[in-house]
């Protein structure tokens, strides 16, 4: 199909000169299959061939990038019942149901159907999961690839690495013991066709269980070094949940290559940084809930409130840290986290503006270019540009004047395929938890 998007408030994904992301008046953008072909404003060429899209005045901008997510379980988590607390999840128990019922291939893929269907509705056109059951993932890349189901572009990660009593131990991850384990996990992990491998080296908030101890340092740095060597033989980039200054150090010195989440930084982990040339994943999404949310309704109470802070405090830590030491700073949301939807990525770039002091034009430049160029994909998509992907958001009104203006989106192009008023289900309780806080932060 050849069409051309008219009369657009062109935001193309880079900055200027001056940091800025100008908008570009009267801009025309020429699509041919999946493909950018033409990029003008002002004067526009023939459109004669083309099916005409009239935007007038909308804006148009690159398909934001979610670069760490988890699309099982995607499910919300319940407010509990007052004076109850929730308890922790039973990793095996819960990926046993998940996994021996007859249909629950079937139960799965319809979860990640939904899940995909959200996440592409929602202006997110490209998306990195971080962390599945099995292989499920890697099915559902498959099926968007095939054009049998409606979703984003995919890396996934598919089944993560980690140790017994680790973060998603025996849900979302295996369980090494030896140096020996974790590179025979990654070998069996590649044997599923994922496109990075993920380890899972400390703790976090929900499987804390004492007042200032999240992140703590679950797998040992042999462990790290074994899975890393492993992978990077293979030719696979290697993702590590950590949440802890101690977390982050053993992952960089072993070989990660990104550190999802962070912890409050210091020179030592900042050299590492450079040195290791990885990149840091901002994540404030999920704490968000824990910090500025009444603890009675997240169901970890103060516990989870003081260590919610903790890990909170650290991740924006990090990213401004290591944006004032030019080290790439990307974004993801971790949906899959409780109060963590698949359709509200708008909800981390106003995070990151107000947590890590960013400006309005560098968030959205973050979520599009600049973590494209961090998944290897910056000749691909992030920007739009002649010869880059079609991956193409419409907005009524200007993101860059409030990103709550990305929440309902006119229009999505996914790789070149149009869809038009896009919608998504949405949680009610959850969005409306999520837009109380607002005045809180």
């Amino acid at each position: 199909m050849k069409y051309v998007f008219l009369n657009a408030n062109l935001l193309d994904g880079n900055l200027d000169e001056n940091q800025r992301m100008p908008v570009k008046g009267r801009s025309a953008v020429f699509v041919e299959g999946d493909t950018i072909t033409g990029v003008y404003t002002g004067e526009c060429p023939d459109t004669t061939g083309y099916t005409v899209i009239d935007l007038d005045g909308k804006y148009l901008m690159p398909g934001l990038i979610n670069l760490h997510a988890h699309f099982v379980p995607a499910m919300p988590v319940r407010k509990p019942k007052p004076g109850k607390e929730a308890k922790q999840t039973d990793n095996k128990a819960l990926k046993r149901l998940l996994t021996s019922l007859p249909f629950s291939d079937a139960l799965i893929g319809a979860i990640m159907k939904g899940v995909a269907r959200d996440t592409v509705g929602s202006g997110v056109t490209t998306v990195r999961t971080v962390g599945g059951i099995l292989d499920a993932d890697a099915k559902i890349r498959d099926r968007i690839l095939s054009g049998k189901v409606t979703g984003p572009r995919m890396l996934v990660a598919n089944t993560a690495i980690s140790v017994p009593g680790g973060h998603m131990a025996g849900l979302l991850a295996t369980e090494a013991v030896t140096p020996e384990d974790a590179a025979r996990d990654v070998r069996e992990i590649a044997q599923t066709k994922p496109d990075l491998i993920k380890l899972m080296i400390t703790g976090g908030v929900l499987d804390a269980s004492e007042t200032g101890e999240p992140g703590v340092l679950k797998m040992p740095p042999e462990l790290v070094n074994a899975a890393c060597r492993e992978a990077h033989a293979l030719g696979f980039r290697v993702a590590a949940h950590t949440e802890s200054p101690e977390g982050v150090k053993v992952a960089l010195e072993n070989g990660v290559d990104t550190i999802e989440h962070g912890a409050k930084p210091d020179a030592e982990m900042l050299r590492l940084f450079r040195e290791r040339g990885a990149a840091d994943i901002c994540t404030l999404s999920p704490a968000m809930p824990y910090v500025f949310m009444d603890p009675a309704d997240t169901g970890l109470g103060e516990l989870g409130r003081h260590n919610g802070t903790i890990v909170f405090n650290g991740i924006a830590e990090c990213a401004r840290a290591c944006l004032e030491n030019g080290i790439p700073v990307g974004l993801g949301t971790d949906v899959g986290c409780p109060f963590t939807t698949p359709y509200d990525m708008w909800r981390e770039l106003g995070y990151f503006v107000k947590f890590c002091g960013v400006t309005p034009d560098f968030a959205l430049h973050t979520a599009t270019k600049v973590n494209a160029q961090i998944l290897g994909l910056g000749d691909v998509t992030g920007t739009i540009e002649p010869g880059k992907c079609a991956d193409l958001i419409v907005s009524g009104k200007n993101p860059l004047e409030d990103f709550e203006n990305l929440r309902a989106l006119s229009m999505v192009c996914a790789r070149g395929q149009l869809i038009r008023n896009p919608k998504v289900k949405r949680v009610k309780s959850i969005d409306d938890a999520m837009d109380a806080l607002k005045g809180k932060w």
